[in-house]
């Protein structure tokens, strides 16, 4: 038997992943730190609805980058509470940047329309997994926090309710640095 392509194999672990979580208990809420905080890869990516973002021209600010897609339950369950933890930090010092996983823009804005209240971050496009190889994503959902600085310094790999106070304490401490 032929081994799977690389593409393949990162798309098979990734589905796999996001499966195991959606039928598994939930993760704690927490954010892991990351042992070294290094600089976020430096992405351009198609924005829904159009327009382009680079990463790096937000730095000064806090950036939460959540990797998703619409087939994978637990990214669906968490998107209402990263609506509702961008709506308790300051609009001037923090954004959230949610990738898709390769799916098209016609299925993102089912996905989005699906909401209520809609979603009010930025959706953005990752054809072909430029983003999710940046980040070295192995699994659906998957988010994380960079800095003012521009470090990728927490992760969460699984589900979170990103309106915790626990994750609210950790992200607002990020404004003092």
């Amino acid at each position: 038997m032929r081994p799977l392509p690389d593409r393949a194999t990162k798309a098979v672990a990734i589905l796999l992943t996001c499966l195991a979580l959606s039928a598994g208990a939930e993760p704690p809420q927490t954010l892991t730190p990351m042992d070294d905080a290094r600089i976020a890869p430096d992405l351009v990516l198609d924005i829904v609805d159009g327009g382009k973002l680079r990463l790096s021209d937000l730095r000064g600010k806090i950036v939460v980058v959540n990797f998703w897609a619409s087939w994978c339950p637990p990214c669906k369950r968490e998107m209402p509470s990263l609506g509702r933890l961008k709506a308790l930090m300051n609009a001037k010092t923090f954004e959230i940047v949610a990738i898709n996983a390769g799916e098209d823009e016609e299925e993102i804005g089912r996905f989005r329309r699906s909401f209520d209240p809609p979603l009010t971050f930025r959706l953005a496009l990752d054809p072909k997994a430029e983003a999710i190889r940046a980040f070295s994503v192995a699994g659906l959902p998957a988010t994380f926090v960079i800095d003012r600085q521009g470090r990728v310094v927490y992760r969460a790999l699984g589900a979170r309710h990103f309106d915790d106070p626990a994750i609210v304490t950790t992200v607002r401490a990020l404004e003092k640095n």
